[in-house]
């Protein structure tokens, strides 16, 4: 009778904590549904977000709207309505083997990407002018580590001769959750910079260099951001005091974000 009451209890904490777990992972699934961006004037920006399952369908916002298409569970076109002048940007995305290969602004630009077997993404990116043709701007590197981007360095090609003028940026992380990185497709979408990281920048640091005539002369700038969590570590508001915000405004910017 004894061993009967053991093993019955010992059953039910193994039910219990099976179900406690599984609803765990179903609560700390979400999706981000609204962004409210306010910067140190009091002007704000509203951004919504509409999904079909957890493929993102479209981020509708007061100046602009994003329309996004999958194929094969991968993002392969997001067309951007300019609601001010009626302009529309239309970047398709290319993969391989459900890698990005290469992303085609029309009219705009094309990036080319190339992952390495050290884990690294090389790219070229180039202008297209009116007539279509390619001018290379830059290239570089992407360095990745546990799902996060840790770093990019570039190099302008279009510099005037016997100018050398490189970019590098860095990102410190915390352990958090990233808001879009339940989106189904949007970690492949290299193009976009530590929006596709696993957890949230904290710290970034850009420096620039020119090299001329043997003169060199470089910046750095540090930026930082401070986050608010719900129990299921998504963020709910970012405080930035140096960042650009989704409208162009350089400064202090606070983001809401809402599941």
């Amino acid at each position: 009778m004894k061993n009967k009451i053991v093993l019955l209890l010992f059953f039910s904490f193994f039910v219990y904590t099976l179900t406690s777990c599984t609803n765990d992972t179903e609560e700390s699934f979400k999706l981000l549904t609204k962004v409210v961006e306010t910067t140190n004037k009091g002007t704000s920006q509203t951004y919504l977000y509409a999904y079909n399952g957890n493929q993102i369908v479209s981020i509708d916002g007061s100046q602009d709207r994003t329309d996004f298409t999958y194929a094969d569970g991968l993002i392969s076109k997001m067309v951007t309505l300019n609601k001010t002048n009626q302009l529309r940007e239309t970047t398709e995305y290319s993969y391989l083997k459900g890698k990005l290969v290469r992303v085609l602004s029309l009219g705009n630009y094309k990036i080319n990407f190339i992952h390495n077997l050290d884990k690294t993404v090389s790219y070229e990116r180039f202008t297209l002018d009116s007539g279509n043709e390619e001018i290379k701007e830059y290239h570089g590197i992407l360095y990745l580590d546990n799902e996060n981007l840790i770093k990019e360095e570039r190099t302008y090609d279009n510099t005037p001769a016997g100018v050398d003028s490189k970019y590098s940026v860095s990102f410190d992380y915390d352990t958090k959750k990233n808001p879009l990185f339940n989106v189904l497709g949007f970690r492949e979408l290299l193009n976009i910079n530590d929006k596709i990281s696993k957890n949230n920048t904290v710290i970034s640091t850009v420096i620039t260099s020119v090299s001329k005539e043997d003169q060199i002369t470089s910046s750095a700038y540090l930026y930082k951001n401070s986050f608010t969590y719900d129990l299921d570590n998504y963020p709910t508001e970012r405080v930035s005091e140096n960042t650009v915000a989704t409208n162009g405004n350089v400064g202090y910017l606070k983001t809401e974000y809402f599941y």
